[in-house]
């Protein structure tokens, strides 16, 4: 089955991610912790693979890394 995108990154969402996350001053590991709080459980690791493009993003965990972040999920498609 061929790819959507070609590229070899995971998702589209991970620098956006990174950059909201920084510009709030939270570590990856603040970032998971408060995610857990929403029965959304991704570990600090999987945060850098979903920054650095390679880890897919669920609907669920991208759901809670916008409630986390206060972020329409739209703003993190945009260039």
């Amino acid at each position: 089955m061929p790819r959507i995108i070609d590229s070899s990154s995971m998702n589209l969402t991970g620098q956006k991610i990174k950059q909201y996350r920084k510009e709030r001053n939270m570590s990856q590991q603040q970032l998971s912790n408060k995610l857990e709080t929403l029965a959304v459980y991704i570990c600090r690791g999987s945060i850098s693979r979903i920054e650095d493009g390679s880890r897919t993003v669920t609907d669920i965990e991208l759901y809670g890394l916008s409630q986390i972040l206060q972020i329409p999920i739209e703003k993190f498609f945009e260039n």
